[in-house]
């Protein structure tokens, strides 16, 4: 098939989805543009109001299996949106050299993790363990019987990587995210040299494991009047240790403006855990799993070079901060994701 792309693209392919998937005459549609990877529309048709995503980054077998469990887990009353099926039973439309899903439009906020009070923090934390509870009933396939390794990157594979990135920069940066870039860059190859012997043993994770959501996170999470009425994105459905998914969500929800909102981290694992049992042990593994991952890893770096997209320039730089912050107080943030 012929590929076609943006405003253009969807012109040309809309009255074929919407006749695939009964949406009737579009009397409205609207591109959202805060999306970081697929692209995304409202619609309003005759059928209702609806979110039309264009399929870019994943591979539509899978796009469709993930979509199936989104049916199941909102017959269960868990907050996420039913995909639209189309006339053939089909949750995926191609046309135009894209794959395309619908599903009904849900009004909500997409609210920082630091703008939350500490009960709705709480309550974001048991929302994230029936999920996993509700994936373990629903998931798209039968679990391993032996846990999802996870190679640690060697300090020295890393510091290769950041001098090959510090070659993309400008020579002479004459722009203020060239000059930090190269800055950040040599901090820290510095973090690297320091702390080279504390990258973690073996490859297994501690601690349970299933199916997870791969990224709950505020720019997928609607909110509407103190609760979250949509989980939204769900292309990286796939089996890890939940604490790895708990870790990361709390780094990304509540480590915000460079530093961790502590009280915040400790609200939200203590409301995960108050529905699934992860021992502290295996939390901290993952804590410290996923700050050698920080430590050692350049993609939002490496996602601006490629794509001279400015945000996530800044989100590198955001998050450069929030490596030193943690490594200075390592002690603090595990108590706080530990705390009962």
């Amino acid at each position: 098939m012929t590929d076609t792309t943006g405003e253009d693209g969807l012109t040309a392919v809309l009255p074929t989805l919407c006749s695939a998937f009964g949406l009737g005459e579009v009397r409205d549609r609207r591109f959202l543009a805060h999306g970081l990877m697929n692209r995304n529309w409202r619609l309003v048709t005759a059928a209702g109001a609806f979110a039309l995503k264009e399929i870019t980054d994943v591979p539509l077998p899978r796009v469709r299996r993930n979509l199936a469990v989104l049916v199941d887990l909102a017959r269960e009353g868990i907050p996420v949106p039913a995909p639209l099926f189309d006339a053939g039973g089909d949750l995926v439309v191609e046309a135009g050299g894209h794959g395309y899903c619908v599903l009904p439009w849900v009004d909500g906020e997409h609210l920082q993790g630091t703008d939350l009070p500490l009960d709705e923090v709480r309550d974001l934390g048991a929302l994230l363990g029936r999920l996993h509870e509700g994936l373990q009933r629903h998931g798209p396939g039968p679990v391993p019987e032996q846990a999802p390794g996870a190679k640690a990157r060697d300090a020295a594979e890393a510091d290769r990587a950041a001098v090959a990135l510090a070659s993309r920069l400008p020579t002479d940066p004459v722009t203020d995210f060239g000059k930090a870039a190269a800055e950040a860059l040599h901090a820290r190859r510095g973090l690297l040299a320091r702390y080279a012997g504390a990258r973690p043993k073996g490859e297994m994770p501690a601690g349970p494991y299933g199916w997870t959501h791969g990224d709950f996170q505020h720019r997928n999470l609607l909110r509407r009047d103190g609760r979250v009425v949509a989980v939204l994105d769900w292309d990286r459905l796939g089996v890890r240790p939940y604490g790895e998914e708990v870790a990361r969500t709390a780094q990304v929800q509540f480590g915000v403006g460079g530093a961790f909102d502590l009280d915040r981290v400790t609200a939200f694992c203590s409301g995960y855990r108050s529905v699934i049992d992860l021992p502290e042990g295996d939390l901290a593994d993952a804590v410290s799993r996923l700050w050698w991952k920080r430590l050692t890893d350049f993609w939002q770096l490496e996602f601006y070079l490629d794509r001279q997209d400015p945000v996530f320039a800044e989100m590198f730089l955001t998050n450069e901060a929030l490596l030193h912050w943690w490594t200075a107080r390592a002690d603090e943030v595990q108590t706080a994701y530990a705390a009962p």
